[in-house]
C-alpha cells in the first residue's frame, strides 16, 4: 500500500469518525465502507476502522451487518481489535429490553406548531383560574411606604470589630 493511499484512508476515516459523532450515521458508514476497502483488512488501522464501521452500522440500524462484521473482527490478528469486537459483538447480541412506557417521555412534535405568534399564551399566575384573562402589568412600588432608614447595624458592627481588634492589640503587648 502507497502511502498516498494511506493517507486518502485516513482522511476518509477522519472524516466518518466525524460524522458519526454528529450524528450522521448514513454518511459515516459510507466513508468508513470506503476506508476500510482502501486498507489491508489485518492492519492495525484496517482493524480499527472496521470497529468504527461496526459501531456505524448499528447505529444506522444494520444491526447484522454489524454482527457480521464483528464475527470476522474476532479472528483479527491485533489482541486489541479482537477484544473489542468481542465487547461489542457482546453488546449487539444481548437482548433488548423493553421499557414500560410509563419510564418514557414523549417529546412533542414541535413542526406541526402553526408559526403563527399571535396565538402563544403566556401563563402568569397559573394557580388563579378566572374567567378572565388579563396581560401582565408591570407592579409600581410606592417608595414612600419602603423603609429606607439605617437602621445602624454597620455602625454597631464595624465599632465592635474596632473593640476586638483594640483589645486583641492591648492582650498582645501585656
Amino acid at each position: 500500500m502507497s502511502a498516498e493511499s494511506l493517507e486518502i484512508a485516513r482522511s476518509i476515516y477522519q472524516t466518518g469518525k466525524l460524522a458519526f459523532e454528529n450524528g450522521q450515521y448514513r454518511e459515516a458508514v459510507e466513508n468508513l465502507e470506503k476506508a476500510s476497502a482502501l486498507l489491508a483488512r489485518n492492519s492495525r488501522l484496517g482493524g480499527e476502522v472496521d470497529i468504527w464501521l461496526a459501531t456505524a452500522y448499528e447505529a444506522s440500524g444494520r444491526t447484522e451487518d454489524a454482527i457480521a462484521l464483528c464475527q470476522q473482527l474476532k479472528r483479527h490478528p491485533f489482541a486489541e481489535t479482537s477484544k473489542q469486537a468481542k465487547r461489542l459483538l457482546y453488546i449487539l447480541q444481548a437482548p433488548k429490553l423493553k421499557r414500560p412506557s410509563e419510564w418514557m417521555t414523549e417529546i412533542p412534535d414541535l413542526g406541526k406548531l402553526p408559526d403563527n405568534d399571535d396565538k402563544i399564551r403566556v401563563t402568569v399566575n397559573p394557580r388563579k383560574s378566572s374567567g378572565q384573562k388579563k396581560a401582565a402589568q408591570p407592579e409600581f412600588v410606592d417608595l414612600s411606604q419602603v423603609n429606607t432608614k439605617d437602621n445602624r447595624f454597620i455602625l454597631v458592627a464595624l465599632i465592635a470589630i474596632g473593640l476586638t481588634v483594640l483589645y486583641l492589640v492591648w492582650l498582645n503587648f501585656y
